[in-house]
């Protein structure tokens, strides 16, 4: 393989590390609703609970390491010959921890905090709170600079730009129904490019090839694969 490889990755990367993956069957997501916890609306209505939600998943990520999965991923960036672009829709930071580098995070990322007010951007402390100043404009306005439901993803034209100098389009851990991500896939077929997905149970979506199984597992298997060709 000389062309470049996009890995979507998402929250079935880092269960095992044991971070729970993104909502239960339940449709709560760490016993809230959604709508409460991971929306603009829901940060108007009530900062405090959605601060305490997000200082609890920052605890949580920072306790955790990374897996055989993650670390797979870093050894495929340092080592195969063409570019590896690691897009990822989860808000942890333990592909870094691994060792991969310039991970593109979509939906933001725990460590950072946001303006509301500004859009100034900081790293966050441990503990967040509604009254924290931002340190650029001083408004008590700061939020996790986290990509909630109804706001765009970050770095979109980057992520289109990588796709596009891709020969393979690679899903780990995710279900790949949450849209813009849920069309990449869609988008490397219309550029002719390989698909392949790679979870704990096949998504349903259109790919060339499914490889189930758990992510600590197949990962390193295929990367192994990937880089003896």
């Amino acid at each position: 393989m000389t062309g470049g490889i996009f890995i979507l990755s998402g929250a079935g990367l880092s269960a095992e590390s044991g971070l729970k993956t993104f909502r239960a069957e339940d449709g709560l997501w760490e016993d809230h609703r959604v709508e409460d916890v991971a929306t603009p609306e829901g940060f108007a209505r009530d900062p405090e609970l959605v601060q305490t939600f997000y200082n609890m998943r920052r605890a949580q990520a920072a306790e955790a390491d990374p897996n055989a999965a993650h670390q797979a991923l870093a050894r495929l960036q340092a080592e195969h010959d063409a570019p590896v672009y690691l897009i990822t829709q989860n808000v942890d930071d333990l592909l870094e921890r691994g060792g991969a580098r310039d991970v593109i995070h979509m939906h933001g990322a725990l460590k950072d905090a946001l303006c509301a007010s500004c859009g100034h951007r900081w790293p966050a402390p441990m503990v967040m709170d509604v009254k924290d100043p931002c340190p650029a404009c001083g408004a008590p306005t700061t939020r996790p600079d986290i990509v909630w439901f109804g706001e765009i993803p970050y770095h979109m034209e980057v992520i289109q730009e990588a796709l596009e100098d891709s020969e393979l389009f690679v899903s780990i851990g995710t279900s790949g129904v949450v849209y813009p991500a849920a069309g990449f896939s869609q988008m490397a077929r219309q550029l002719g490019i390989r698909t392949m997905e790679l979870n704990l149970e096949a998504s349903g979506g259109r790919f060339d090839e499914v490889r189930e199984g758990l992510a600590s597992t197949v990962v390193p298997q295929w990367v192994d694969e990937v880089l003896v060709r």
